[in-house]
This record gives C-alpha cells, structure tokens and sequence, in this order.
C-alpha cells in the first residue's frame, strides 16, 4: 500500500496534471512580459528550434507594463493527453494574428488549425506561418511557444457557465437570433501535456508587437543590398546566359543588386545534391567572382530533400527520418550532426566562392508529399514538430554560417514560425493574388515575419505595373522569372513607369533601411497594419461612443476590415491599385496628410478619392514626416560608399527623424559600430522651417555626402 502511494506521488510530480481548469502562475521575464508553464511542456518548442534569446536592451528601452488582463479569468488545463487554454474577451474586442493569413486581418469569430503548410487559399490556419501570437487592439498579445498543430477557437465557444453567456432568443421570433452567439473567450486546445505561455503588455497593440518581437531576437537588419531590385532568372539558365542578363539591366538603366538562380543550378534538384551543375556553371567561383564585379550578388535555390548523388548523401542519412520526399531524404536538423554536415556543405561549395544567400523551398507542405504524420525522426522530436519548425531550423543554420564569415545576407524561405523574426529571410508562395498578397503583407506585422508580394507575370502592361508599384513598397523587391523569363522591360509600353518606381526604390533606400534598423532595435514592423497606427484601428469609434456610425462612414470604414492599405515605415501610407481600377478610396488617420510626390494636403481624418494614373501607387505622408532620400543608383552603396541625400519635409509641423548608418554589409553594427543621425525640423527666426542634421560620432559610420532639403508643402 505505501509502495503504491509513493509511485502515485512520483507520477504526481513527474507528470503534473490539472484535473479542473486552473489558474497560472505568472513569472515576470522582461519589462512587460510574462511567462507560465501549463503541465508538463515538451522538451522542443518554437524558441528551442530557433535558440534566440531576448534583446534585453530594446526591452528595456520600451520599459515597464502592467499585467494587461484579469489573471483569474486566464485558465489552464491537461486532460485526455491534451492541454486546454482559455484567454478573456471583452464585447467590443478584436483580435489580429494568428499567423500569416491571406484573407482575413480581423480573425474574431474564426476557427484555426496552425499548420504550417502550402496555403490553399482558405484562411484555416494552415499556412506558410502558422505563428500561435496573437495581438489584441486592446493592447496585449498572447504567444504559445509549443511546436504542435494548435487549434485555435477565436471568439467562437460559449461556456455554459460564463458570467457573460449569451441569453437564448427564439428564432421563430427574435431578429436578434444569431447563428454564432456571442463568445467571451479565446480557447485552445493543444495535442501535447502542456504548454509554455507568454503575455505581452502594450499598452497600445503595437508596443505589444514590438515586445513580442524584441522577446524573440528583434527583427532582422538584412544587408543595404537587400533592400535593392532582385531578379530570379529562368531555371535552367547557364552562367553565360546570367551574365548577359546582369549587362541587359545595366544597358537599360534598371537596378539590380542580386540575381537569384533556380534548380538548374544544381546537378539535381527535386531531390538536391546541393552541388553545381558542371555543364551550366563549370567554373563557379569564376562566375561568383564576374558577378561580383559587376556589382551583383548571387543567391541560390534549393529544398532540403538530399539526393543520394549528394555529395553528403552518406554522411547525413543515419540523421535523417524514416520517409523520404520524391526519393531525398529528409535530414533531421535539431541533431548538431545533421546540421553540421549541411552547413559544411554549404559553406566549401557556396559560401567559401562568395554565394550571398538562398532561396529554402519547399520546407512548408502539401501533406501529399511531404513526410507523413507517422514518419520517425532520430532525435525522437515528432514529425509534427518538424513540421512545424522546419523552415526555421534551416533558417537559423544558414543564418549562423553567414554570421560567422561575418556578412549579411537576406533571402528567401517557404516557412516560418514564432522565433524566426531575427533571421534574414522573407516568406513567398506559388499562390499569386495581387489583392491577398497585400493582405498577408498586412497580417505579416502581426506576427514577426516578412512577406513579399513578388512579382511573376501579368496579363496586361496595366497590371505588370501595378504589381510591381506593390513590390517596390514590400521588405523584397523582387522579379521570379523561373519560370517564364519575364524582365521588368516585358511589356515595353510601360517600361517607363516600371523603370521609374524600381528607381523609387532605390531612391527610398535610406528610409527603408532605417525603418529595418528601427525593427531590430526596437521591434516595429517596417510594413504594417493600419490597425497598428495611432489613432486608426478597429476600436477607433470608442471616442464617439454616442456616435452613430451609419451616420458617419469614416467611423464605420475604420471598424472594418482594412486590407488593401498599409503603413510603410514610420511616415509613409501606401494605398495599391489593383488591375482593372482606375481609382479607388484610401482612409486618412488623425492628423494631417500629404501627397508623397507633390506634397500637396490630402486630407485629415477622413475617407479620400483618389485617381493616381497609371505611373503612381497612392503614398500619402503624415505631418511632420521627413523623407531621407538617396540618388536612383542601380547598385546599393557598397561598405564606406558615401551617398548623397535629399531629405523631403512634408506639413509645417518641426520633427525628428533617426536616419540609421553602418557598413551596410557586416554584423559590425553588433559590436556597436553603427550611429543614429538626429534629422532636425525647426522654425528658423524668419519663422520658416529649416533643417539640420547631427555629425557622425568620432569613430563611427559616416557615409553621408552631400545633404540637400526639400520642404514639400507650401
């Protein structure tokens, strides 16, 4: 009877269990962020897979919160194998997040499986980042770190015995009957025996975004480089044939700053040796070191399903899982051995020639041929959570090789998830909705990943422009002709208005690299939602609680779902058009706002319309905005490449700005060698604004050249 005691006790304590829903136990982590554990956790997770650790410094800069919900309504339970989890929701709360959807941004009253996948064009959870974050415009935001497939119940469950149960009304009679009743809860069901769970504080839904991605690394600083024009040429080009692509960009004065190869690189592909092609690219590092002069960079494509004419086939298969993808074998990356051999590899036969990056396919779905559920993996991790983590996993790899030659790179991948938001990759997929991709350009805010809207083919000139207007105005301007062999130039009725905004790009280079500089430092997406923007969002008409919205349609239009416009760094409000439109109606915030290409007042508060013509995507400036410009170069300033710079002031309000400066190419800038340039607006004594700008520090980056000011608004 004791014997049997004891054991009941030593499986108490080995493997707690929660009969009855309970309440967690917070333990402060960071400023603003707590942490708790639910049952027993599994020993692999989201933050395992990645091994980031918090950026304590921009933490601290944010400062202190104070717990944001009701802890006696957060409740936790293990039952049936399964861990369930129940966060409070106010009537008039809602929620952004969830991953990396494609439809929706407001994901209230949605059921969710978090998958990662192909997305399928259903917003069901099954996604290229199923990330389990949720942001709330209350201001807080909920991270499960658990590496399984999460259902998620958005809004949807109603509990019996909830102090806000909704009352029954009679269908027969009632107009008010609903289908969905209202729910008070987010609830989730994890097929695991625990969780770990964070809370992140605001107060406002994006302080909570930026603590959530300074919690997991900050945001990437990708390379100066990176933020210039990509273009990813056919599959089966041979180094010639990149070559005379590289000169046609430079004798039609277009930029280009990476070209990307696809599969043909390779001896084989689907599965991948991971070694060049002899007959397209007999001597590489000749071709690197051509490409390099040219002033280009080459970023490679590839799946990690390794062929058995690998070169590393032998080494790696005792680590790999007991199925296959179209015949590879699939390493398992959490083992240091795996991921050892494939980095050894991709380092002697790429990196060491001078390849600045890659394009990591496939890692994310369809279940019809990726490894099964069932398959086994050496390490004993479940195929489920290598599922869940393996574009990660190969992220933090490269990232690390790239890390220790001490240069940036900035690529491509098919899969992510909570964690990765430090490494310098941008999601991309085969599916090509102009309107959706700026949707998943939006909810990519909400969720510590980037996406680009890449641009492949088009129909029409009309809608090659708009296309590429967007992509211009995403974290990777990018042209994928692996298939087609489409060029900017394609259509040459609007080769003038697709060379313009790509030098646009260019010409923003200073602005959007501080903007990233600022995600890294601080946390704040580059491109995000308007639900992110002070004084626009879903809870906007709370300061007109009396007010009628029907009545007002500025108050109904921000209560809705925003999708078709975004925030592009700190100042600037970018409004797409689609193909087909000729206009269309953009929602100005608080504030005054101007047009970006002649500074003229747009609007302030209010619903606008506008008819851009052919040549402009609809930007719009916020008052006080300044505007860091360089000269339309084709090529990124090099390492102590000085630039001149034009600053644009739009409004007649004085401001700041923080113009960030480094090498542009190292990860100096970890070590300090980097330096905020403090961009002044002030009245001057004839009561006009003037300009100035702050020295470098003695010692740190300075590659200003000549600065010139351009005020916009009369």
């Amino acid at each position: 009877m004791i014997l049997k005691s004891t054991y009941l006790l030593l499986l108490i304590l080995l493997f707690p269990i929660l009969s009855d829903a309970q309440n967690p136990v917070w333990q402060r982590v960071a400023p603003g962020v707590w942490k708790t554990l639910i049952g027993s956790p599994d020993s692999y997770d989201l933050l395992k897979a990645t091994g980031v650790l918090p950026y304590q410094e921009g933490l601290a800069k944010l400062g202190e919160a104070g717990f944001p919900l009701t802890e006696t309504r957060i409740e936790g339970e293990v039952s049936d194998g399964k861990t369930y989890l129940r966060f409070p929701l106010e009537k008039e709360e809602q929620l952004f997040g969830f991953g990396l959807n494609f439809k929706t941004v407001q994901q209230r009253g949605r059921i969710l499986q978090l998958h990662t996948d192909h997305y399928g064009g259903t917003d069901n959870g099954r996604t290229h980042a199923p990330v389990p974050f949720y942001v709330s415009d209350k201001g807080y935001g909920v991270f499960v770190n658990s590496a399984r497939y999460l259902t998620v119940y958005a809004g949807t469950t109603v509990l019996r015995d909830s102090p806000e149960a909704p009352r029954p009304l009679d269908r027969n009679t009632d107009k008010n009957w609903s289908a969905q009743p209202y729910s008070d809860a987010v609830e989730m069901v994890i097929p695991t025996t625990g969780t770990e769970i964070y809370l992140f504080a605001g107060p406002t839904p994006l302080e909570a975004v930026r603590r959530f991605n300074l919690f997991l690394g900050g945001g990437t600083l990708p390379p100066r480089w990176g933020l210039g024009f990509t273009q990813r040429v056919k599959s089966l080009y041979t180094a010639n044939q990149v070559v005379e692509e590289a000169k046609a960009f430079s004798e039609k004065g277009f930029p280009l700053d990476f070209i990307g190869l696809e599969p043909g690189w390779q001896s084989k592909s689907y599965p991948c040796t991971l070694a060049w092609d002899k007959n397209r690219f007999p001597d590489p590092a000749d071709f690197i070191r051509k490409m390099n002069e040219m002033g280009i960079r080459i970023n490679l494509w590839t799946n990690p399903y390794l062929s058995p004419e690998s070169p590393i086939y032998d080494k790696i298969k005792p680590y790999t899982a007991s199925h296959t993808v179209w015949g590879g074998v699939v390493a398992d990356l959490t083992l240091p051995e795996a991921q050892s051999i494939l980095g050894k590899q991709m380092e002697k036969d790429q990196l060491s020639i001078g390849v600045s990056g890659y394009k990591i396919d496939e890692c994310d779905g369809y279940d019809r041929w990726l490894w099964p559920d069932v398959a086994k993996f050496p390490s004993k991790n479940s195929a489920e959570q290598l599922r869940q983590t393996y574009g990660l996993l190969l992220q933090k790899i490269t990232t690390d090789l790239f890390h220790r030659q001490n240069r940036r790179t900035y690529g491509l991948v098919r899969a992510s998830n909570a964690g990765g938001v430090s490494f310098p990759y941008v999601i991309y997929n085969d599916y090509y909705s102009h309107e959706d991709f700026i949707t998943a350009l939006i909810n990519s805010s909400f969720c510590g990943v980037l996406w680009t809207p890449e641009v492949r083919g088009s129909k029409t000139g009309e809608e090659w422009v708009r296309r590429m207007q967007t992509v211009c105005f995403s974290p990777m301007a990018m042209i994928n002709a692996w298939s087609d062999g489409t060029k900017p130039w394609s259509f040459p009725e609007v080769e003038k208005e697709v060379k313009e905004i790509a030098l646009l790009r260019m010409q923003l280079m200073p602005y959007f690299y501080s903007e990233f500089a600022k995600y890294h430092f601080e946390g704040t997406p580059p491109f995000r939602a308007m639900n992110l923007e002070p004084g626009f969002g879903a809870m906007a008409s709370t300061e007109h609680k009396n007010a009628n919205l029907a009545e007002n349609p500025y108050l109904e239009a921000v209560n809705k779902e925003i999708k078709g416009q975004y925030m592009a760094g700190e100042f600037l409000l970018v409004a797409p058009l689609f193909k087909g439109q000729t206009e269309r109606s953009v929602i100005l915030p608080k504030g005054k706002w101007y047009d970006f290409y002649t500074g003229k007042f747009a609007g302030e508060g209010e619903i606008i319309r506008v008819s851009p013509g052919l040549a402009h995507i609809p930007v719009f400036v916020k008052e006080g905005g300044i505007v860091p410009m360089m000269p339309p170069l084709l090529h990124a300033p090099a390492a102590g490449q000085k630039f001149d710079l034009e600053i644009r002031v739009y409004g007649k309000t004085p401001g700041i700005y923080l113009l960030y400066d480094d090498d542009g190419e190292t990860f100096n800038y970890e070590k300090g060698d980097f330096s905020w340039r403090k961009i002044a607006i002030f009245t001057d004594k004839k009561g006009k604004l003037a300009g100035s700008v702050s020295k470098a520090e003695k010692g740190k980056p300075d590659n200003l050249g000549k600065i010139s000011w351009k005020f916009m608004t009369e």
